[in-house]
């Protein structure tokens, strides 16, 4: 028998988004329903950011065994437990996961639906045998990982980020088919635990970011053993006994890799084949719901936020985006999802953080008034403490000194890139940062050393100079 809901929020999906935003507006006094028909925590909690930022710890520490000489400690060659680190992996998920719990947001108010969900008008949801009807849904079903059309890949067996953590054998050696940041933080992670890892991107690797620091991680990845190979064409996947074989064109012929593991992370693809949303009066494209500024569908009840819009792919932007809905849906308040700076981070080692504009971007809309200043990581007094002096700051200032966008390759990247998110927030001019005062010896420093160095020339230029003279004469 169906069962009928009368409600304010109707969201679907229990992603970063979607439990944000039914957190919210429960905690408002609105009455919301949440619908989830697989796990609580979406792709972030149980595939995505926690898991491989928690296999990259353990590999981080396998790597640390490795270089302990360059402090005078003895180095060995880790014994890695494979098996014992992909506990490690899910007894991280198991402690972040009651924080996302059916339990934790039935106590907030919310009513949680455990049920596949599909519009069936342009106001009413039926979820199992629940009609819901409500003032406003939002739609955050996510993204899932989308397998590219290379001849065979049907045929042979390959993990995606949704299983290469239920595997608990090391690959001997890991094919990976992507380049970008789920390629090579996993490419890494699995090379410092023991297996020999190949990595094939059809264009450059991380091609969205400066190329400048992304030469900085590549290096690295080439230290560690990792084989690169850029501007792969890849031919076919076919078995190869019990391995995978990838056959590329190299230009002057074809070469044939073989491994015992396929990891593909070359794409994502929107969750909303099970929604009809068409009977909803919802458009969307191959890359996600179509939505204007304040985040409206085409159906003006209905919201779309997080990976399934296409915006920005970001389990912080996800977060960002639920609250800008809070903001329009709930108070009224003008929004404009585009208004923002959109950071992003490959955790790498070293890390590459970016915010705002590439130096490119920048001159493809300035032209030649950009200016761009650089630190390197070899002139923070921390760094050098700790032996983690590859990489640099790249700023990109307008002819006013006004931050563009910056980019960080280096330890803790994500982290120190934050200060260039609230320049960039805020429209602030790069002197704001030059004058902070910052503790010392901190990494954070080299912020405030790469700020400082955009006024040096002018700062110790002949003409200053003589200023400097006459006022100390008049002293």
């Amino acid at each position: 028998m169906t069962r009928r809901l009368e409600l304010d929020i109707c969201v679907i999906g229990a992603g970063s988004a979607g439990l944000s935003l039914a957190a919210g507006a429960a905690q408002l006094g609105l009455k919301v329903a949440l619908i989830e028909h697989h796990k609580m925590g979406g792709d972030c909690l149980n595939y995505g950011c926690v898991p491989s930022k928690a296999l990259i710890a353990a590999a981080q520490v396998a790597q640390t065994l490795r270089q302990a000489d360059r402090f005078g400690v003895g180095a060995a060659e880790p014994a890695v437990d494979f098996a014992a680190a992909m506990d490690h992996v899910h007894a991280v998920i198991a402690a972040i996961a009651p924080h996302d719990s059916v339990e934790r947001f039935e106590g907030l108010g919310v009513q949680v639906i455990q049920a596949p969900a599909r519009f069936v008008s342009r106001d009413e949801v039926m979820a199992g045998e629940i009609a819901i009807r409500a003032r406003r849904f939002v739609v955050a079903t996510g993204s899932r990982p989308v397998a590219p059309p290379i001849p065979g890949l049907a045929d042979v067996p390959y993990l995606t980020n949704e299983t290469l953590f239920s595997n608990r054998a090391r690959p001997d050696h890991l094919l990976v088919i992507g380049g970008g940041p789920v390629g090579l933080e996993m490419a890494q992670a699995h090379r410092r635990l023991g297996a020999r890892v190949t990595v094939l991107e059809a264009a450059r690797l991380m091609g969205s970011d400066d190329p400048e620091l992304v030469d900085v991680v590549r290096r690295r990845l080439a230290s560690e053993g990792v084989e690169l190979h850029e501007q792969a064409r890849i031919l076919r996947v076919e078995r190869d006994g019990m391995e995978v074989a990838v056959a590329i064109d190299t230009g002057s012929g074809e070469r044939r890799l073989a491994g015992s593991h396929l990891l593909i992370a070359a794409g994502r693809a929107p969750n909303v084949e099970q929604l009809d949303l068409a009977t909803a009066g919802i458009a969307a494209t191959p890359k996600g719901i179509t939505v204007d500024k304040t985040l409206r569908t085409t159906n003006r009840r209905v919201y779309a936020v997080g990976d399934v819009n296409g915006l920005a792919p970001f389990t912080h932007m996800a977060g960002a985006q639920a609250a800008l809905v809070i903001r329009h849906a709930l108070f009224r308040l003008p929004i404009d999802v585009h208004a923002g700076p959109v950071p992003r981070c490959t955790y790498t080692d070293p890390e590459l953080a970016q915010v705002g504009m590439t130096e490119a971007q920048a001159r493809a809309a300035h032209g030649d008034t950009v200016r761009v200043v650089r630190w390197p990581l070899t002139g923070n007094d921390r760094a050098q403490a700790e032996r983690e002096t590859e990489g640099l700051v790249k700023v990109v200032t307008d002819r006013r000194g006004r931050v563009l966008g910056a980019g960080i390759v280096g330890a803790r990247a994500g982290e120190l890139i934050q200060v260039w998110c609230l320049a960039l927030a805020r429209r602030l001019k790069i002197g704001a940062v030059a004058q902070m005062v910052v503790p010392y010896p901190t990494l954070g420093e080299i912020n405030k050393r790469a700020a400082g160095a955009y006024f040096t020339e002018r700062l110790f230029s002949p003409r200053t100079r003589r200023v400097v003279g006459w006022l100390f004469r008049l002293w």
